[in-house]
């Protein structure tokens, strides 16, 4: 699980890349990148997937983080995109741009679906997400901001 976003995996979020296992010697190699350099969550990540792989036979395995790519919410699989939803998160609107920076005017609320929605904050409950307010159920929310 993201330890920030209890509801979704990383592998759901678009963090977790590859899992690799070495045929010759048996080592795996899981690769991994952070939704932004400065993520402070990336240690908890690397410490779970270590514990979960010498709890499943493989305590030499390596956690690599790799920046290029740069993470994009466009990694957020559909399913995890659900989840958000589900637990309240309104979920990123697909970014897949060719160097245009789209800028988030409207998010529906998770809660009743409304449009008539405004920011409250640029940043909510960890700095990938924004707090924002519907105007139509009067509930608080995050939103996942779209990189």
């Amino acid at each position: 699980m993201d330890p920030e976003i209890r509801v979704i995996t990383i592998d759901q979020l678009g963090i977790l890349r590859a899992v690799e296992e070495d045929p010759a010697s048996g080592r795996v190699t899981v690769t991994i990148t952070p939704t932004y350099t400065g993520c402070p969550a990336m240690d908890v990540i690397r410490a779970d997937i270590r514990r979960a792989l010498t709890a499943a036979g493989h305590p030499d395995a390596e956690v690599r983080t790799v920046y290029s790519p740069p993470w994009s919410t466009d990694w957020i699989s559909e399913g995890g995109r659900a989840k958000l939803a589900a637990a309240g998160i309104a979920p990123p609107a697909p970014v897949r741009t060719t160097g245009v920076v789209s800028l988030t005017l409207a998010v529906r609320c998770p809660q009743c679906g409304s449009p008539e929605t405004e920011q409250v904050s640029r940043f909510g409950s960890t700095a990938c997400k924004a707090l924002w307010r519907c105007r139509s159920c009067s509930e608080p929310f995050d939103h996942l901001k779209a990189l």
